[in-house]
């Protein structure tokens, strides 16, 4: 019982991460796709990734490992949700861990938008940019 509540909650923790890095859940041979680009000598199947998310399997060590630094995430608190901070645990969200997509699938996410949309995100960058060069 308590197996299944842990691959449960991973499967929570992994998917959480996956959206905060701006990827989907709905296809797990599209995840396991990116994941082997990124890790070539560790290869996820597609099997591999749908148990994850569904919370069949917690991936062996080394996979998780990649997985954390795939995501930008601490890869104890993907395994156990919690980050070990000073010699105790405390809860972790993903989000603290986050930051943008690396810059060929943001190129790819930006691509797929209709032209109002990339002129909108374009006026976004530009108008961050300028507020951080206030600063």
């Amino acid at each position: 019982m308590a197996n299944n509540q842990a691959r449960e909650e991973f499967s929570k923790r992994l998917r959480k991460a996956l959206q905060d890095r701006g990827f989907g859940v709905g296809s797990p041979t599209r995840l396991a796709q990116i994941f082997n680009h990124h890790y070539p000598n560790l290869h996820a199947s597609p099997q591999a990734v749908r148990k994850w998310l569904s919370g069949d399997s917690i991936p062996l060590h080394g996979k998780l490992q990649a997985l954390a630094e795939w995501l930008e995430v601490s890869p104890h608190w993907l395994h156990y949700g919690e980050a070990v901070e000073a010699g105790h645990a405390t809860q972790q969200p993903a989000a603290a861990y986050r930051s943008i997509l690396p810059d060929q699938e943001l190129v790819r996410q930006y691509r797929k938008l209709n032209p109002r949309q990339q002129q909108a995100v374009g006026e976004i960058i530009t108008a961050l940019a300028a507020k951080e060069r206030r600063r």
